[in-house]
């Protein structure tokens, strides 16, 4: 049975098209994926993203629960302070990558993809310690995201704590619109903005008082598609798509993220060790055509050497970035090809388009605070 959100009736009355996503109706879009796209990098919008698994960890031994289970360091969080981690398998496949909150000692948020809550939560439950319990809260609280440069002064008139002193990746308990909420500087845009966990019998009273507040900004609802494009030209990875079980986080350039010298070590650990000892044999790059092409999921990525065509990798992600108006992808290509500066071809309904491969990120001017 397909579930639906707190903010399913704001969808509705809104004229969001709906789709099912990650078991729930979501809006695709309201007035349009580029507008919406557009909207964010220029002012403010709202995103429904209570899809999102929502499992809270406690109990004396958390923190080292929290550590085996994940690649970064957990035992660096001070309370109230988030971080951006992978979970893997012990051959160093991508269980999912998640986002790690500590709200007390020994007390963390995990904030996991939609699409993985029940896979993330049974495998979780696996590993758990006698000292440890482990409560998914997903039903019982919702989640919003308010994204782009004018996030801050949005939420600040109804906010009861001071934004400005709230640093990336940073949360802390407030209220919002007299709701308790947690509030958090994150998000999936690369835009300045804010996710807020709201009690979900309280979630439609939330959603209407930010809307008001953002009149003055023209913001508006966001949709699924939006949340895509604006992710991509970030190079934020997608589950499914750019990383999963076959997919490591080194070779995804997640390395970031991978705290190979944590003292008790992780699950999946002496597999990157030996992936990093022999080097990663392909990388995921962004690719940035030079034709006209629009680069899609599964297309394949070629050279042509000695006239002969020679696939080198594969699209994992891929569209018209309505912020540049030319082709950008995602892909996985072998590592001789993962330079910067190097060209390379996308096979786009069997004729070869140029691509380069370009720095991260796709979109330079985000406002996201450091």
């Amino acid at each position: 049975m397909i579930k639906t959100t707190p903010f399913y009736p704001r969808h509705i009355e809104s004229g969001g098209k709906m789709v099912e996503f990650a078991g729930y109706y979501l809006p695709l879009q309201f007035r349009g994926i580029i507008p919406e796209h557009h909207r964010v990098r220029t002012t403010v919008g709202i995103f429904d993203v209570s899809h999102m698994g929502r499992i809270i960890i406690s109990g004396k031994d958390a923190l080292s629960f929290v550590n085996w289970l994940t690649t970064n360091d957990a035992a660096k969080l001070a309370v109230n302070q988030a971080q951006y981690s992978v979970m893997c398998y012990p051959d160093g496949g991508i269980v999912d990558d998640l986002v790690v909150y500590r709200l007390a000692e020994s007390e963390f948020l995990l904030v996991v993809n939609g699409a993985n809550n029940d896979k993330d939560t049974a495998w979780l439950k696996q590993h758990l310690k006698e000292d440890v319990s482990l409560k998914n809260v997903t039903e019982s609280v919702a989640q919003i995201a308010v994204q782009g440069p004018k996030a801050e002064p949005v939420l600040q008139r109804i906010c009861s704590i001071d934004l400005s002193g709230l640093g990336f990746y940073w949360a802390a308990q407030g209220k919002v619109a007299g709701v308790d909420v947690l509030i958090s500087r994150t998000g999936y845009t690369g835009e300045d903005g804010f996710e807020v966990y709201i009690p979900a019998e309280e979630a439609l009273k939330v959603w209407d008082e930010v809307m008001a507040a953002g009149r003055d900004f023209e913001i508006e609802p966001i949709g699924l598609g939006a949340r895509d494009t604006l992710r991509l030209e970030m190079k934020y990875c997608l589950y499914g798509n750019d990383i999963d079980q076959t997919t490591n986080p080194l070779e995804a350039g997640l390395g970031f993220v991978v705290k190979l010298d944590k003292p008790d070590g992780f699950i999946g650990a002496e597999a990157l060790k030996r992936t990093l000892e022999g080097k990663p044999q392909r990388r995921l790059v962004c690719l940035e055509m030079l034709d006209k092409g629009i680069p899609r999921p599964k297309y394949e990525v070629v050279v042509e050497s000695d006239g002969e065509v020679k696939k080198v990798g594969r699209v994992t992600s891929g569209t018209l970035s309505p912020s540049l108006n030319k082709g950008i992808a995602l892909a996985y290509v072998a590592q001789q090809f993962s330079k910067v500066g190097v060209e390379v071809m996308v096979d786009v309904r069997e004729r070869k388009q140029r691509a380069v491969v370009v720095q991260p990120p796709f979109y330079k001017h985000g406002s996201r605070k450091k």
